[in-house]
């Protein structure tokens, strides 16, 4: 990183500006932290230990540098952090209705359920540009300095960094809850060698509620702030590469991309707040998609669909092996001609992850297949 410019500009001023122009960016909120996570070391380094990180190697590729900052990027002292709402337009976020809707389609045996972060632009995209442009504009009005733009992109912890900034504080199901807006917002942060001043953080504000724990599907919180990403719905549609471990598979329902149960259950989303930006509008019709129809979409389809989408990372073969799964839980209409035939469709696929989750939801609907 390089050093300040000089003249020292006024850092008190700059701070208020960076707020000002993270809003007309487009962001919720914007605050600032230093970058001290000494804290946490010792619970990351317990957490990769008991091998809750599953699959997700590059939670530990780099040691202890995800909770060093100036480590990563040097010259760092302090974290820009700021929120983004993604809430769709189309989805109400005065009131729970949004929840109860997205519950009565985890009982809609024909709905494929998709995580409404999801349903939208790649927010690492968004996040990411708009980032950048409030890096510029700091740089437009002092000159050259160092700094770093991340999105869920590099080994940074950004949600300590997020709840030492005041953004909000970390939920019982480890995810950032804000008094304002519940959970349903995204973070990225710019690292910068600027000694901004930092802001307070907030108190917790979960008291005695444990709906989120009660809510998951799989047990996946261990218990407060302990997650298992081995057993979370998330980790095993999005993350996890292979098949799916039969123990849980019954457990995941028609949630065929991410989970948002923890979130529903939170009492704190009636105040979830509306995307400022038409980016995380539903795309692709997500919001009333069926099992059936998304299943029979071919690889081609799968990736002109999903151009710019988050969901497009996992790939075709993942994206069946979530839909067989999807379509092997519709118990309630067991042995469903129509969904049937659909699996009976991808019986012979190439790949044998597929092959094996079909398998699998056909026995559920009594079928065998020779």
């Amino acid at each position: 990183m390089s050093v300040l410019p000089s003249p020292t500009p006024d850092l008190d001023q700059l701070a208020q500006s960076i707020k000002t122009w993270g809003a007309e960016l487009g962001f919720a909120d914007v605050r600032i932290a230093d970058v001290d996570l000494a804290h946490l070391e010792a619970g990351l380094q317990a957490w990769l230990d008991a091998g809750h990180h599953g699959e997700m190697d590059y939670m530990a590729s780099h040691g202890m540098k995800r909770a060093r900052p100036a480590e990563l990027v040097p010259g760092t002292v302090r974290a820009i952090s700021a929120r983004m709402d993604y809430l769709p337009m189309g989805a109400d976020g005065a009131d729970a209705d949004w929840r109860a809707r997205e519950r009565l389609r985890q009982q809609d045996p024909d709905a494929a359920v998709v995580s409404l972060y999801a349903r939208g632009r790649d927010y690492h995209k968004v996040l990411r540009n708009r980032l950048q442009a409030l890096a510029e504009k700091v740089r437009a009005a002092i000159g050259d300095y160092g700094y770093r733009v991340f999105t869920d992109s590099a080994p940074v912890m950004e949600l300590p960094l997020a709840e030492k900034a005041g953004l909000g504080w970390r939920g019982k199901h480890t995810l950032l809850l804000s008094r304002d807006a519940g959970s349903t917002f995204f973070i990225g942060e710019i690292l910068v060698d600027l000694p901004l001043p930092v802001d307070p953080p907030t108190g917790a504000h979960c008291g005695q509620c444990s709906a989120c724990i009660s809510a998951c599907p799989t047990g996946a919180i261990l218990a407060p702030g302990r997650l298992d990403a081995r057993r979370c719905i998330s980790y095993l549609t999005i993350e996890l590469k292979g098949s799916i471990p039969e123990e849980f598979r019954p457990l995941i329902g028609n949630r065929i991309y991410g989970c948002d149960d923890c979130q529903l259950a939170c009492p704190w989303n009636k105040f979830a707040q509306r995307s400022a930006l038409a980016d995380f509008d539903e795309r692709n019709g997500l919001g009333a998609a069926g099992l059936v129809e998304l299943f029979g979409w071919e690889e081609e389809e799968f990736n002109r669909r999903f151009e710019g989408s988050p969901i497009r990372r996992i790939g075709h073969e993942r994206w069946l092996r979530n839909l067989a799964v999807g379509l092997g839980n519709a118990v309630a209409k067991a042995a469903d001609p129509v969904i049937v035939a659909a699996l009976r469709a991808r019986a012979r696929h190439s790949s044998s992850m597929v092959r094996e989750h079909v398998a699998w939801a056909l026995a559920r609907h009594g079928v065998t297949e020779t």
